[in-house]
């Protein structure tokens, strides 16, 4: 990946907080949410409630899409990221969603100090790895998007 390329699309991954992020649920219907999200790199991580949607969705596909975008205030100024990737849900006891963990408590120090889910006793951690990311850059003409294929080694920073 071109170094240019991965700095603003890193810059947009640190400098905003949710995603959409759109799974597949098994009667085949689309399934969009708005998360929070930590990262390491391009891979992103993001908690949620174990009998979620979300993580049913997950189970039955692990194909994703999912939008980051940057505040505008005049459509010359958009500046976006679609990625497609896989997710994974991670091991509740298992080292990757520890650091998961501590990402996402890094980011986010009031989660810390939330109520626990009201129908939920655990939180799962799912891991994001983009494979294709729309680089979407309307400051450089309307409609202005680059395709870059995510190798392994662009996928830290």
């Amino acid at each position: 990946m071109d170094a240019r390329i991965k700095r603003f699309i890193l810059s947009i991954i640190k400098s905003q907080y949710d995603l959409t992020l759109a799974t597949l649920r098994e009667d085949g219907y689309p399934q969009a949410n708005t998360v929070s999200y930590a990262s390491d790199g391009l891979i992103l991580y993001f908690g949620t409630v174990r009998e979620s949607q979300k993580i049913r969705n997950l189970q039955h596909c692990k194909k994703v899409s999912l939008t980051i975008g940057v505040p505008y205030s005049d459509w010359t100024e958009i500046r976006a990221l679609s990625m497609g990737g896989l997710a994974e849900v991670l091991a509740d006891d298992g080292r990757e969603s520890r650091v998961a963990a501590e990402l996402v408590t890094r980011r986010f120090p009031a989660v810390v100090d939330a109520p626990p889910p009201g129908n939920s006793s655990t939180i799962a951690f799912v891991k994001i790895t983009p494979e294709v990311i729309s680089v979407i850059d309307y400051r450089k003409g309307f409609g202005h998007a680059e395709l870059v294929r995510v190798a392994a080694s662009d996928l830290r920073p």
